[in-house]
Protein backbone atom coordinates (compact mmCIF):
# COMPACT_ATOMS: atom_id res chain seq x y z
CA UNK A 1 0.00 0.00 0.00
CA UNK A 2 1.36 3.60 -0.73
CA UNK A 3 3.00 5.23 2.04
CA UNK A 4 0.82 8.15 4.29
CA UNK A 5 3.48 10.21 4.81
CA UNK A 6 3.27 13.84 3.02
CA UNK A 7 6.48 14.86 0.77
CA UNK A 8 7.19 18.23 1.18
CA UNK A 9 8.25 21.02 -1.52
CA UNK A 10 8.99 24.36 -1.33
CA UNK A 11 7.60 25.99 0.98
CA UNK A 12 7.17 23.06 3.25
CA UNK A 13 6.04 21.57 6.89
CA UNK A 14 8.33 21.85 9.90
CA UNK A 15 9.64 18.78 10.85
CA UNK A 16 6.77 16.79 12.48
CA UNK A 17 6.66 15.13 16.24
CA UNK A 18 5.14 12.56 15.18
CA UNK A 19 3.72 10.39 11.89
CA UNK A 20 0.09 9.18 11.48
CA UNK A 21 -0.60 6.75 13.89
CA UNK A 22 -1.51 3.38 12.97
CA UNK A 23 -5.11 2.15 14.24
CA UNK A 24 -5.28 -1.22 16.42
CA UNK A 25 -6.80 -4.16 14.46
CA UNK A 26 -10.67 -3.61 14.35
CA UNK A 27 -13.93 -5.18 13.44
CA UNK A 28 -16.52 -2.38 12.00
CA UNK A 29 -19.81 -2.43 12.26
CA UNK A 30 -21.39 0.29 9.90
CA UNK A 31 -25.13 0.49 10.68
CA UNK A 32 -27.02 2.13 7.66
CA UNK A 33 -24.56 0.62 4.99
CA UNK A 34 -27.18 0.88 2.16
CA UNK A 35 -27.91 4.59 3.33
CA UNK A 36 -26.75 7.74 1.14
CA UNK A 37 -23.63 8.86 3.24
CA UNK A 38 -21.99 5.55 3.71
CA UNK A 39 -22.24 4.99 -0.15
CA UNK A 40 -21.29 8.74 -0.67
CA UNK A 41 -18.51 9.01 1.94
CA UNK A 42 -18.13 6.11 4.23
CA UNK A 43 -17.24 3.30 1.84
CA UNK A 44 -15.03 5.40 -0.56
CA UNK A 45 -13.44 6.89 2.25
CA UNK A 46 -12.07 3.69 3.89
CA UNK A 47 -11.38 2.06 1.23
CA UNK A 48 -8.73 5.59 0.32
CA UNK A 49 -7.52 4.62 3.97
CA UNK A 50 -6.60 1.71 3.05
CA UNK A 51 -4.73 2.88 -0.10
CA UNK A 52 -2.92 4.98 1.93
CA UNK A 53 -2.27 3.05 4.65
CA UNK A 54 -4.03 4.64 7.53
CA UNK A 55 -6.67 1.65 8.12
CA UNK A 56 -5.70 -0.89 10.84
CA UNK A 57 -3.64 -3.79 9.77
CA UNK A 58 -6.37 -6.19 10.17
CA UNK A 59 -9.99 -5.20 9.39
CA UNK A 60 -13.33 -6.40 8.47
CA UNK A 61 -16.51 -4.51 8.07
CA UNK A 62 -19.75 -5.61 8.56
CA UNK A 63 -22.38 -3.89 6.68
CA UNK A 64 -26.04 -3.82 7.98
CA UNK A 65 -29.40 -2.34 7.17
CA UNK A 66 -32.85 -2.82 6.86
CA UNK A 67 -32.33 -4.54 3.44
CA UNK A 68 -31.63 -7.94 2.40
CA UNK A 69 -28.50 -8.32 0.96
CA UNK A 70 -26.24 -10.94 0.16
CA UNK A 71 -22.34 -10.16 0.94
CA UNK A 72 -21.09 -10.37 -2.57
CA UNK A 73 -24.58 -7.83 -3.24
CA UNK A 74 -22.83 -5.39 -0.67
CA UNK A 75 -19.71 -5.61 -2.06
CA UNK A 76 -21.02 -4.69 -5.70
CA UNK A 77 -22.88 -1.77 -3.69
CA UNK A 78 -19.21 -0.61 -2.01
CA UNK A 79 -17.78 -1.43 -5.82
CA UNK A 80 -20.49 0.72 -7.30
CA UNK A 81 -20.16 3.72 -4.27
CA UNK A 82 -16.46 3.84 -4.95
CA UNK A 83 -16.65 3.72 -8.10
CA UNK A 84 -18.50 7.12 -8.20
CA UNK A 85 -17.85 8.64 -5.43
CA UNK A 86 -14.53 7.69 -4.83
CA UNK A 87 -11.14 9.47 -5.64
CA UNK A 88 -9.04 5.59 -7.07
CA UNK A 89 -11.41 3.78 -9.31
CA UNK A 90 -12.09 0.15 -7.61
CA UNK A 91 -9.51 -2.08 -9.03
CA UNK A 92 -6.65 -4.40 -9.12
CA UNK A 93 -5.12 -5.81 -6.21
CA UNK A 94 -5.80 -3.32 -3.86
CA UNK A 95 -9.60 -3.21 -4.34
CA UNK A 96 -9.46 -6.80 -4.14
CA UNK A 97 -8.00 -7.12 -1.07
CA UNK A 98 -10.52 -4.09 0.77
CA UNK A 99 -13.36 -5.93 -0.96
CA UNK A 100 -12.52 -9.14 1.09
CA UNK A 101 -12.82 -7.49 3.89
CA UNK A 102 -16.37 -6.83 3.32
CA UNK A 103 -19.52 -8.75 4.35
CA UNK A 104 -23.66 -8.15 5.30
CA UNK A 105 -25.76 -9.00 7.51
CA UNK A 106 -29.51 -7.92 7.66
CA UNK A 107 -30.21 -6.07 10.73
CA UNK A 108 -33.64 -7.74 11.80
CA UNK A 109 -31.86 -10.20 14.00
CA UNK A 110 -29.45 -9.39 16.74
CA UNK A 111 -28.03 -12.41 17.33
CA UNK A 112 -27.14 -12.97 13.87
CA UNK A 113 -25.26 -9.49 13.88
CA UNK A 114 -23.42 -11.19 17.02
CA UNK A 115 -22.80 -14.02 15.70
CA UNK A 116 -20.94 -11.73 12.44
CA UNK A 117 -18.72 -10.01 14.90
CA UNK A 118 -17.27 -13.08 16.32
CA UNK A 119 -16.67 -14.78 13.15
CA UNK A 120 -14.85 -11.49 11.92
CA UNK A 121 -13.09 -11.19 15.47
CA UNK A 122 -11.72 -15.01 14.97
CA UNK A 123 -10.06 -13.97 11.64
CA UNK A 124 -8.37 -11.74 13.26
CA UNK A 125 -5.26 -12.41 14.89
CA UNK A 126 -5.28 -11.50 19.25
CA UNK A 127 -8.49 -9.18 20.39
CA UNK A 128 -9.28 -6.82 17.97
CA UNK A 129 -11.45 -3.90 19.02
CA UNK A 130 -14.81 -3.26 17.33
CA UNK A 131 -16.39 0.62 15.91
CA UNK A 132 -20.15 1.09 15.40
CA UNK A 133 -20.78 3.73 13.12
CA UNK A 134 -24.06 4.83 13.62
CA UNK A 135 -24.99 6.11 9.90
CA UNK A 136 -28.69 6.18 10.73
CA UNK A 137 -31.41 8.89 11.66
CA UNK A 138 -31.24 10.05 15.26
CA UNK A 139 -34.81 8.31 15.43
CA UNK A 140 -33.14 4.86 15.15
CA UNK A 141 -30.20 5.50 17.55
CA UNK A 142 -32.64 3.80 20.85
CA UNK A 143 -32.96 0.62 18.45
CA UNK A 144 -29.48 -0.01 17.75
CA UNK A 145 -28.23 1.08 21.27
CA UNK A 146 -30.65 -1.66 22.50
CA UNK A 147 -29.18 -3.99 20.20
CA UNK A 148 -25.37 -3.18 21.29
CA UNK A 149 -26.62 -3.50 24.70
CA UNK A 150 -28.49 -6.91 24.83
CA UNK A 151 -25.68 -8.44 22.74
CA UNK A 152 -22.39 -7.63 24.98
CA UNK A 153 -21.11 -5.44 21.46
CA UNK A 154 -20.12 -2.39 23.70
CA UNK A 155 -16.92 -3.86 24.83
CA UNK A 156 -13.99 -2.88 23.64
CA UNK A 157 -15.82 -0.93 21.59
CA UNK A 158 -16.28 2.66 20.21
CA UNK A 159 -19.55 3.94 18.76
CA UNK A 160 -19.64 6.71 16.22
CA UNK A 161 -22.98 9.02 15.48
CA UNK A 162 -24.08 11.49 13.24
CA UNK A 163 -26.12 14.28 14.01
CA UNK A 164 -28.27 15.91 14.85
CA UNK A 165 -27.68 14.72 17.75
CA UNK A 166 -31.32 15.37 19.20
CA UNK A 167 -33.84 17.63 18.52
CA UNK A 168 -33.79 20.19 21.33
CA UNK A 169 -32.31 20.09 24.65
CA UNK A 170 -34.55 17.42 26.56
CA UNK A 171 -33.78 15.15 23.62
CA UNK A 172 -30.20 15.71 23.70
CA UNK A 173 -30.29 15.06 27.44
CA UNK A 174 -32.24 12.07 27.32
CA UNK A 175 -30.00 10.69 24.45
CA UNK A 176 -26.97 11.29 26.13
CA UNK A 177 -28.43 9.65 29.69
CA UNK A 178 -29.30 6.20 27.23
CA UNK A 179 -26.05 6.71 25.23
CA UNK A 180 -24.09 6.64 28.55
CA UNK A 181 -25.88 2.93 30.10
CA UNK A 182 -24.16 1.50 27.01
CA UNK A 183 -20.99 3.90 26.29
CA UNK A 184 -18.38 5.43 28.27
CA UNK A 185 -17.97 9.18 26.99
CA UNK A 186 -14.81 7.87 26.02
CA UNK A 187 -15.80 5.41 24.04
CA UNK A 188 -18.20 7.81 22.38
CA UNK A 189 -17.51 9.85 19.14
CA UNK A 190 -20.27 12.55 18.12
CA UNK A 191 -19.17 13.32 14.97
CA UNK A 192 -19.69 16.70 12.71
CA UNK A 193 -17.72 16.36 10.03
CA UNK A 194 -17.20 20.11 9.31
CA UNK A 195 -14.63 19.95 11.97
CA UNK A 196 -12.60 17.28 10.03
CA UNK A 197 -12.08 19.86 7.65
CA UNK A 198 -8.37 20.90 6.46
CA UNK A 199 -9.00 24.35 6.71
CA UNK A 200 -10.67 24.49 10.02
CA UNK A 201 -8.43 22.51 11.47
CA UNK A 202 -5.83 25.30 9.87
CA UNK A 203 -7.82 28.02 12.12
CA UNK A 204 -5.37 26.52 15.22
CA UNK A 205 -2.75 26.39 13.20
CA UNK A 206 -2.54 29.88 11.86
CA UNK A 207 -3.70 31.84 15.24
CA UNK A 208 -1.44 29.93 17.90
CA UNK A 209 1.79 29.16 15.62
CA UNK A 210 2.22 32.57 14.12
CA UNK A 211 2.99 35.35 16.37
CA UNK A 212 1.43 37.94 14.08
CA UNK A 213 -2.32 36.90 14.60
CA UNK A 214 -2.91 35.86 18.14
CA UNK A 215 -2.50 38.89 19.57
CA UNK A 216 -4.61 40.83 16.87
CA UNK A 217 -7.33 38.11 17.82
CA UNK A 218 -9.40 40.04 20.25
CA UNK A 219 -11.89 42.88 20.59
CA UNK A 220 -9.30 45.41 20.88
CA UNK A 221 -8.88 44.56 17.18
CA UNK A 222 -11.99 42.79 15.63
CA UNK A 223 -14.61 44.71 14.51
CA UNK A 224 -16.82 41.53 13.98
CA UNK A 225 -16.66 37.83 12.75
CA UNK A 226 -18.99 36.04 10.50
CA UNK A 227 -19.43 32.53 9.46
CA UNK A 228 -21.70 31.96 6.66
CA UNK A 229 -22.02 28.73 4.71
CA UNK A 230 -24.53 29.38 1.84
CA UNK A 231 -25.43 27.04 -0.40
CA UNK A 232 -27.00 26.56 -3.74
CA UNK A 233 -29.03 23.47 -3.65
CA UNK A 234 -32.20 22.80 -2.05
CA UNK A 235 -33.40 19.77 0.14
CA UNK A 236 -33.66 17.74 -2.72
CA UNK A 237 -35.60 14.11 -1.34
CA UNK A 238 -34.68 14.95 2.37
CA UNK A 239 -38.32 16.91 2.83
CA UNK A 240 -39.19 14.42 5.55
CA UNK A 241 -36.19 14.88 7.13
CA UNK A 242 -35.97 18.74 6.95
CA UNK A 243 -39.30 19.29 8.16
CA UNK A 244 -38.04 17.70 11.39
CA UNK A 245 -34.72 19.68 11.67
CA UNK A 246 -34.86 22.84 9.50
CA UNK A 247 -31.77 24.80 9.09
CA UNK A 248 -31.69 26.15 12.75
CA UNK A 249 -31.05 22.70 13.76
CA UNK A 250 -29.44 21.44 11.27
CA UNK A 251 -26.75 24.16 10.73
CA UNK A 252 -26.59 26.51 13.33
CA UNK A 253 -26.31 24.35 16.16
CA UNK A 254 -24.18 21.83 15.03
CA UNK A 255 -21.80 22.99 12.31
CA UNK A 256 -21.73 27.33 12.64
CA UNK A 257 -21.64 27.15 16.47
CA UNK A 258 -18.98 24.21 16.31
CA UNK A 259 -16.52 26.19 13.94
CA UNK A 260 -16.95 29.55 16.28
CA UNK A 261 -15.92 27.38 19.02
CA UNK A 262 -12.59 27.17 17.45
CA UNK A 263 -12.56 31.06 16.28
CA UNK A 264 -13.45 32.44 19.91
CA UNK A 265 -11.54 29.65 22.35
CA UNK A 266 -8.44 30.69 23.67
CA UNK A 267 -4.94 28.81 23.67
CA UNK A 268 -5.24 25.51 25.26
CA UNK A 269 -2.19 24.28 26.67
CA UNK A 270 -1.24 21.65 24.36
CA UNK A 271 -2.64 20.64 21.08
CA UNK A 272 -4.53 17.44 23.23
CA UNK A 273 -8.22 16.40 22.99
CA UNK A 274 -8.50 17.18 26.71
CA UNK A 275 -7.32 21.02 26.96
CA UNK A 276 -8.88 21.80 23.63
CA UNK A 277 -11.94 20.47 24.11
CA UNK A 278 -12.03 22.45 27.54
CA UNK A 279 -11.34 25.40 26.08
CA UNK A 280 -13.98 25.09 23.49
CA UNK A 281 -16.66 23.94 26.30
CA UNK A 282 -15.68 27.60 28.00
CA UNK A 283 -16.64 29.37 24.71
CA UNK A 284 -19.90 27.97 24.47
CA UNK A 285 -20.75 28.18 28.20
CA UNK A 286 -19.57 32.13 27.39
CA UNK A 287 -22.38 32.47 24.33
CA UNK A 288 -25.26 34.15 25.57
CA UNK A 289 -28.87 32.61 24.98
CA UNK A 290 -30.39 33.27 21.20
CA UNK A 291 -33.37 35.56 21.31
CA UNK A 292 -35.85 36.00 18.84
CA UNK A 293 -34.58 39.72 18.02
CA UNK A 294 -31.32 37.81 17.10
CA UNK A 295 -32.53 35.21 14.74
CA UNK A 296 -34.21 35.62 11.18
CA UNK A 297 -35.80 32.35 9.93
CA UNK A 298 -36.43 32.85 5.93
CA UNK A 299 -38.20 29.98 4.04
CA UNK A 300 -37.19 29.79 -0.22
CA UNK A 301 -40.21 30.38 -2.47
CA UNK A 302 -41.25 26.79 -3.73
CA UNK A 303 -40.35 25.04 -0.26
CA UNK A 304 -43.88 24.22 0.31
CA UNK A 305 -44.07 22.29 -2.70
CA UNK A 306 -41.23 19.67 -2.47
CA UNK A 307 -41.84 16.17 -1.90
CA UNK A 308 -42.46 15.35 2.10
CA UNK A 309 -43.23 19.00 3.06
CA UNK A 310 -46.54 20.27 4.60
CA UNK A 311 -47.61 22.71 2.46
CA UNK A 312 -48.63 25.09 5.41
CA UNK A 313 -44.69 24.71 6.80
CA UNK A 314 -43.33 26.73 9.07
CA UNK A 315 -39.47 25.05 8.75
CA UNK A 316 -36.78 27.43 8.07
CA UNK A 317 -34.43 26.55 4.89
CA UNK A 318 -32.64 30.03 6.24
CA UNK A 319 -30.95 31.04 8.98
CA UNK A 320 -28.86 34.57 10.20
CA UNK A 321 -28.13 34.76 13.96
CA UNK A 322 -26.12 37.96 15.69
CA UNK A 323 -24.19 35.39 18.72
CA UNK A 324 -22.54 37.34 21.29
CA UNK A 325 -19.63 35.53 23.66
CA UNK A 326 -19.49 37.43 27.17
CA UNK A 327 -15.33 36.79 27.36
CA UNK A 328 -12.66 39.18 28.02
CA UNK A 329 -11.25 38.49 24.65
CA UNK A 330 -14.78 38.76 22.82
CA UNK A 331 -17.44 40.89 24.56
CA UNK A 332 -18.79 43.30 22.51
CA UNK A 333 -17.84 41.74 19.12
CA UNK A 334 -21.20 40.11 17.26
CA UNK A 335 -20.52 37.11 15.51
CA UNK A 336 -22.71 36.46 12.47
CA UNK A 337 -23.68 33.27 11.15
CA UNK A 338 -25.10 32.26 7.93
CA UNK A 339 -26.90 29.42 5.67
CA UNK A 340 -29.52 28.64 3.75
CA UNK A 341 -30.38 26.29 0.91
CA UNK A 342 -31.66 27.57 -2.55
CA UNK A 343 -29.18 30.94 -2.30
CA UNK A 344 -26.87 32.24 -5.15
CA UNK A 345 -24.15 30.50 -4.38
CA UNK A 346 -22.55 27.52 -2.66
CA UNK A 347 -19.98 29.13 -0.19
CA UNK A 348 -17.98 28.26 2.96
CA UNK A 349 -16.44 31.37 4.27
CA UNK A 350 -14.82 32.40 7.75
CA UNK A 351 -14.45 35.92 8.03
CA UNK A 352 -12.69 37.93 10.97
CA UNK A 353 -13.11 41.83 9.90
CA UNK A 354 -10.36 43.97 11.74
CA UNK A 355 -11.29 47.33 12.97
CA UNK A 356 -10.61 50.28 11.08
CA UNK A 357 -7.81 52.26 11.94
CA UNK A 358 -8.31 56.46 11.82
CA UNK A 359 -7.62 57.29 7.96
CA UNK A 360 -8.07 61.51 7.77
CA UNK A 361 -4.47 61.36 6.51
CA UNK A 362 -5.59 60.68 3.50
CA UNK A 363 -7.48 62.61 0.80
CA UNK A 364 -11.17 62.84 0.87
CA UNK A 365 -11.58 60.99 -2.74
CA UNK A 366 -8.90 58.04 -0.99
CA UNK A 367 -10.95 58.07 2.30
CA UNK A 368 -14.15 57.73 0.10
CA UNK A 369 -12.73 54.78 -1.60
CA UNK A 370 -11.26 52.82 1.15
CA UNK A 371 -13.99 52.82 2.98
CA UNK A 372 -16.25 51.35 0.10
CA UNK A 373 -14.02 48.73 0.22
CA UNK A 374 -14.98 47.89 3.76
CA UNK A 375 -12.81 46.53 6.81
CA UNK A 376 -9.66 44.80 6.53
CA UNK A 377 -10.17 41.23 6.72
CA UNK A 378 -8.83 37.28 6.85
CA UNK A 379 -10.95 35.38 5.28
CA UNK A 380 -11.06 31.33 5.46
CA UNK A 381 -12.22 29.43 2.23
CA UNK A 382 -13.56 26.20 4.44
CA UNK A 383 -14.16 24.36 1.31
CA UNK A 384 -11.76 21.25 0.74
CA UNK A 385 -8.52 21.92 0.21
CA UNK A 386 -9.46 25.56 0.86
CA UNK A 387 -7.87 29.17 1.07
CA UNK A 388 -6.83 31.55 3.33
CA UNK A 389 -6.40 35.37 2.11
CA UNK A 390 -5.54 38.57 3.63
CA UNK A 391 -7.37 41.70 2.07
CA UNK A 392 -5.83 44.99 2.86
CA UNK A 393 -5.35 48.56 1.18
CA UNK A 394 -2.32 49.22 -0.59
CA UNK A 395 -1.60 52.32 -2.41
CA UNK A 396 -2.17 52.27 -6.08
CA UNK A 397 0.81 52.99 -8.17
CA UNK A 398 0.91 56.28 -9.64
CA UNK A 399 1.66 60.41 -8.84
CA UNK A 400 -0.87 60.48 -6.74
CA UNK A 401 -1.70 59.02 -3.23
CA UNK A 402 -4.97 56.55 -3.72
CA UNK A 403 -5.57 53.41 -1.90
CA UNK A 404 -6.72 50.12 -3.54
CA UNK A 405 -7.22 46.79 -2.18
CA UNK A 406 -5.08 43.94 -2.23
CA UNK A 407 -5.13 40.39 -1.43
CA UNK A 408 -2.43 37.68 -0.17
CA UNK A 409 -3.77 34.19 -0.41
CA UNK A 410 -2.67 31.18 0.81
CA UNK A 411 -3.72 27.79 -1.00
CA UNK A 412 -3.72 24.21 -0.04
CA UNK A 413 -4.19 23.04 -3.54
CA UNK A 414 -0.42 24.43 -4.08
CA UNK A 415 1.29 23.99 -1.12
CA UNK A 416 3.13 20.97 1.05
CA UNK A 417 2.86 18.93 -2.47
CA UNK A 418 -0.40 19.73 -3.34
CA UNK A 419 -3.34 17.03 -2.77
CA UNK A 420 -1.96 13.72 -3.09
CA UNK A 421 -1.97 12.80 0.90
CA UNK A 422 -5.61 15.52 1.80
CA UNK A 423 -8.06 13.43 3.66
CA UNK A 424 -11.66 14.13 3.43
CA UNK A 425 -13.18 15.41 6.52
CA UNK A 426 -14.82 11.45 7.11
CA UNK A 427 -11.71 9.56 6.19
CA UNK A 428 -10.17 11.78 8.73
CA UNK A 429 -12.54 11.85 11.33
CA UNK A 430 -13.00 7.63 11.21
CA UNK A 431 -9.04 7.61 11.37
CA UNK A 432 -9.29 9.65 14.52
CA UNK A 433 -11.59 7.44 15.75
CA UNK A 434 -9.61 4.00 14.68
CA UNK A 435 -6.60 5.90 17.03
CA UNK A 436 -8.63 7.13 19.76
CA UNK A 437 -8.39 10.54 19.16
CA UNK A 438 -11.12 12.99 20.61
CA UNK A 439 -10.14 16.35 19.53
CA UNK A 440 -12.49 17.07 16.91
CA UNK A 441 -15.60 15.75 18.27
CA UNK A 442 -18.08 16.95 20.51
CA UNK A 443 -18.75 16.00 23.94
CA UNK A 444 -22.00 15.50 26.09
CA UNK A 445 -21.91 18.76 27.92
CA UNK A 446 -21.07 20.63 24.85
CA UNK A 447 -23.89 19.66 23.29
CA UNK A 448 -26.47 20.39 25.55
CA UNK A 449 -25.10 23.45 26.34
CA UNK A 450 -25.63 24.12 22.34
CA UNK A 451 -28.88 23.35 22.45
CA UNK A 452 -29.52 25.45 25.56
CA UNK A 453 -28.31 28.49 23.84
CA UNK A 454 -31.01 27.70 21.07
CA UNK A 455 -33.78 26.92 23.64
CA UNK A 456 -35.78 30.43 23.41
CA UNK A 457 -35.48 30.74 19.69
CA UNK A 458 -37.15 26.83 19.19
CA UNK A 459 -39.59 27.13 21.42
CA UNK A 460 -40.72 30.79 20.61
CA UNK A 461 -39.32 31.19 16.70
CA UNK A 462 -39.22 34.57 14.88
CA UNK A 463 -41.90 34.39 12.05
CA UNK A 464 -40.82 33.39 8.55
CA UNK A 465 -39.38 35.73 5.95
CA UNK A 466 -39.62 33.95 2.37
CA UNK A 467 -37.18 34.88 -0.19
CA UNK A 468 -36.97 33.79 -3.91
CA UNK A 469 -34.40 31.01 -5.02
CA UNK A 470 -30.93 32.22 -6.23
CA UNK A 471 -31.09 35.29 -4.10
CA UNK A 472 -29.00 36.01 -1.13
CA UNK A 473 -32.03 35.04 1.39
CA UNK A 474 -34.69 37.10 3.40
CA UNK A 475 -34.14 41.47 3.75
CA UNK A 476 -33.89 40.75 7.41
CA UNK A 477 -30.32 39.36 7.31
CA UNK A 478 -29.02 42.47 6.03
CA UNK A 479 -31.11 44.44 8.93
CA UNK A 480 -29.51 42.04 11.04
CA UNK A 481 -25.88 42.72 10.44
CA UNK A 482 -26.26 46.56 9.43
CA UNK A 483 -24.75 48.81 9.43
CA UNK A 484 -22.04 46.01 8.69
CA UNK A 485 -22.91 43.80 5.17
CA UNK A 486 -22.26 40.03 4.54
CA UNK A 487 -18.61 39.26 3.13
CA UNK A 488 -18.73 37.31 -0.09
CA UNK A 489 -15.18 37.00 -2.04
CA UNK A 490 -16.86 37.69 -5.32
CA UNK A 491 -18.13 41.49 -3.90
CA UNK A 492 -14.28 42.34 -4.27
CA UNK A 493 -12.81 44.03 -7.68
Amino acid sequence: MVDGTATAVSPGPLPAARGPRVPEDHVIVLFGATGDLARRKLLPGMFHLFETGRMPPHFRVIGTSRHELTDEEFRHLAREATAEFGRMPPAGAEWQAFESTLTYVPLADGHELAEAVHTAEEEIPGTPRRLHYLSVPPSAFESILSMIEAENLAQRARVILEKPFGWDLQSARELNARLQRVFSEDQTFRIDHYLGREAVQNILALRFANGIFEPVWNRNHVDHVQIDVPEKMGIGTRGDFYERTGALRDMLVTHLLQVLGFVAMEPPLSLESGPLRDEKQKVFDSITTLRARDVVRGQYDGYRSEPGVDPDSQTETFVAARVQVDSWRWSGVPFFLRTGKRMAESRRLLTIAFRQPPRKMFPVDCNWSAEAFGADHLTFDLGDPGTISLNFLAKVPGPVMQLGEAEMEFRYADAFGGLEHLLEPYERLIHDVMVGEHMFFNTASGIERLWEVAEPVLEDPPPLEFYEPGTWGPEGAFSLIGPRRWHLPSDHV
